[in-house]
């Protein structure tokens, strides 16, 4: 079976989970089941719950670890809802591969790409909210802090000014000739901007955080959470959450002493900077050069 997708940070991922107990593995973002199927092969004994709001994706997965069925249950849900449906069972680990994959962004079809002739960026073909729905009816204010905040691109003013008197535009080729009016003049400088989009699009930093709120109320003593993510945005808020959890004093900055007890650590961090891909792998697959994974170890069940 030809996979679309190549996993990053294949090996550095499983690896991150080596000393995993028995129990289940949840993989919030399944894709195509690469990161998955690698930890069937390398854990006997841990099962799968594979979760992924892409319909596509899941089918192939399906077909893909066929051979783990006895071991595999998949929700075809956003990971947000799906892991709140777990309380109760005895979650080993946690993984969440953050972004678009390689088959959407390569599929013109699903609108990610800079010539595509849709205006989509779905990552759930089933939601009714599309790019268009940005693009063309945000209001300034609203637009504006889509491209600002998401795109951290200080041209930002100058940048819906132009979507604004071009519409209505109905296809990313479309939006692409309109930034490059604008001033974005190449594929470096388009990027961010779709990016931005996007992440509105499939509210993507509220799902991650809560990811991270559903992850914390899961995990019991022992329980390993790996996050993979693709920009800045997304690796702040991990490289904060994890900082937060391992604190041990949660008194204010401005407290004279600690008062709280110095017991409110929730864990480790399991890396003290995030691993980035080889330059093997960022040759044979260009796109992991900007993925960062990071790791946390619960050590206590939270109440």
């Amino acid at each position: 079976m030809k996979t679309p997708h190549i996993p990053v940070l294949l090996n550095e991922t499983i690896d991150l989970f080596k000393n995993i107990k028995d129990g289940y593995f949840v993989d919030c973002t399944l894709g195509f089941g690469g990161h998955s199927e690698e930890m069937l092969k390398r854990y006997p004994h841990i099962k799968l719950i594979g979760i992924d709001q892409d319909s596509d994706a899941m089918e192939f997965a399906k077909k893909r670890l066929s051979k783990y069925a006895n071991r595999v249950e998949f929700i075809n849900k956003r990971a947000s809802e799906a892991l709140k449906e777990l309380k109760g069972l005895n979650i080993s680990g946690i993984l969440a591969d953050i972004g678009v994959s390689s088959f959407q962004l390569d599929n013109a079809k699903r609108g990610f790409t800079f010539d595509s002739d849709t205006l989509d960026m779905r990552m759930n073909k089933n939601q009714e909210f599309s790019a268009k729905d940005v693009v063309n009816f945000y209001d300034r204010e609203s637009l504006e802090r889509v491209i600002k905040d998401y795109s951290e691109d200080r041209r930002y003013k100058k940048i819906v000014d132009f979507i604004i008197k071009n519409r209505p535009i109905t296809s990313n080729r479309e939006l692409s000739e309109v930034l490059m009016k604008a001033g974005l003049k190449d594929k470096k400088n388009l990027a961010p901007i779709f990016q931005a989009i996007r992440i509105e699009v499939n509210n993507e930093l509220n799902e991650l955080n809560s990811i991270l709120d559903e992850s914390e109320k899961l995990a019991g003593d022992g329980t390993i959470l790996g996050i993979i993510t693709f920009h800045s945005l997304e690796d702040r808020i991990v490289k904060n959450r994890f900082k937060k959890w391992a604190r041990k004093c949660i008194c204010p900055p401005e407290a004279i002493r600690c008062e709280c007890g110095g017991n409110n650590q929730k864990g480790i961090i399991l890396t003290k900077k995030p691993i980035t891909a080889s330059k093997e792998e960022i040759k044979q697959n260009p796109r992991s050069r900007s993925a960062k994974l990071r790791g946390f170890m619960f050590k206590e069940k939270n109440e």
